[in-house]
């Protein structure tokens, strides 16, 4: 009897481990439908893991690639990177390699042909919003001197063109011949403005520009002028010695062995050097960081560690204690801080790709002054020569028609200001 139940229940619920119905109180038949999630998630756990396992192959055999190459790591942020390993998946096993000759010429030249089909599509743009010229100057290896130029439009940036410049002289006269050439190339009436670094043979370059073509503007470039601004202040006696005084500690510290050892002992890895885009961002990064390490360099340069080594007792050694202990030397650090943090907040915008900073620099640097004053409650004294040196770039490199109708035209700041249309 106890059988047939047993049985019954096996035919109803599909398991035949059951025994008797007092299997029914301590297990939960199992359904068909249960039984076959089970297994689907088993064949799918199963499946999972040999995926894994394959993907982590073909990963080490790509990592293997890019060491073997010596290539950098960054090219893997590229979506063309992505694209190519679609290509390749989507081929299947035995995809042969292309040839060293097939890199260098067909394919070469099939992407040519390709990428001038992306410049089409860009003109149409320029066409239709209008673009901006980009010079860009810089020496090689091999010490040639070559200028690049780029066309920027909503559509994004795209490099035009490169010229070697090595055999000439970049005098006013040349620089406008080689603009104007380039603004004939793309068309007149698509170009809006031309954006140059500030050297004396740019701006006459950019004054002979809008004499012939009055439809156009010439803008330095506003990276630039602020690093020449950042230049200017830093040659203010007060934080002049304050740089150089923190270039000495810190080219100290990591000339030797034994004192590099022991700041990254004492600051727990940390580094004092920073680097940025430009070297007076530099110096304001390490300042920083320099500043945030201070109780730890202090009980550095006191440590027994460093009574005991011999660089304490060299004249280096001593000047680089000196530094560390004087309270002065920090009330300037901190000085230097407080002025220059909200300038190079400005150059992270013009210098950022995040948004078009054109409508927003007459803002960013009314409100960089604010937040100077407003540190140094309104202590004109404190502050005074660095803004002649803001207001001195301002007016006779940034102050420009194009800055202002970006600045006016920028609706969230209109709304933000009721009384924009006044600041013209």
């Amino acid at each position: 009897m106890a059988a047939a139940r047993g049985g019954a229940s096996s035919a109803r619920g599909g398991a035949t481990s059951m025994r008797g119905p007092m299997d029914l109180f301590v297990r939960r038949p199992e359904t068909a439908i249960t039984r076959n999630k089970r297994d689907k998630l088993r064949q799918q756990n199963i499946k999972e893991a040999w995926n894994k396992e394959a993907v982590r192959r073909v990963h080490r055999y790509i990592a293997r690639w890019f060491y073997q190459a010596g290539i950098p790591l960054n090219p893997v942020k590229l979506k063309s990177f992505q694209e190519m390993l679609w290509a390749v998946g989507s081929f299947g096993p035995n995809l042969p390699a292309p040839s060293y000759h097939a890199l260098r010429v067909p394919l070469l030249n099939e992407e040519l042909e390709y990428t001038k089909g992306l410049l089409k599509g860009l003109k149409e743009q320029w066409k239709k919003y209008g673009c901006s010229i980009m010079s860009d100057a810089w020496t090689d290896k091999r010490q040639r001197s070559i200028i690049n130029f780029l066309v920027n439009s909503p559509a994004g940036t795209i490099f035009l063109k490169s010229i070697d410049a090595s055999d000439y002289g970049k005098t006013g006269e040349k620089m406008f011949e080689l603009l104007d050439g380039i603004v004939e190339e793309i068309g007149e009436q698509n170009v809006v403005q031309i954006v140059t670094d500030n050297g004396s043979n740019y701006v006459l370059a950019g004054k002979l520009l809008m004499e012939k073509r009055p439809n156009l503007f010439w803008t330095p470039c506003a990276a630039h002028c602020l690093d020449l601004m950042f230049e200017d202040i830093g040659k203010l006696p007060l934080i002049q010695k304050t740089i150089k005084s923190a270039i000495s500690l810190v080219s100290f510290t990591y000339s030797h062995s034994s004192t590099l050892s022991m700041l990254r002992q004492f600051t727990n890895g940390k580094e004092l050097v920073r680097h940025a885009v430009t070297r007076f961002a530099t110096s304001f990064l390490s300042l920083k960081r320099l500043y945030k390490e201070k109780g730890n360099l202090r009980r550095m340069f006191t440590s027994d560690e460093w009574v005991r080594n011999k660089l304490s007792r060299e004249a280096k050694g001593r000047e680089a204690t000196k530094i560390v202990i004087r309270p002065s030397f920090w009330n300037h650090v901190k000085y230097t801080l407080k002025i220059m943090g909200p300038l190079v907040g400005v150059l992270r915008l013009v210098d950022g790709e995040k948004k078009p900073p054109m409508g927003y620099i007459y803002e960013v640097i009314e409100k960089a002054k604010e937040c100077i004053m407003k540190i140094f409650s309104n202590d004109v004294s404190k502050y005074s020569e660095v803004f002649k040196i803001v207001d001195n770039r301002w007016n006779c490199q940034l102050h420009r028609p194009l800055h202002a109708a970006g600045h006016f035209l920028n609706s969230e700041l209109f709304y933000d200001n009721p009384r924009i249309e006044l600041d013209l």
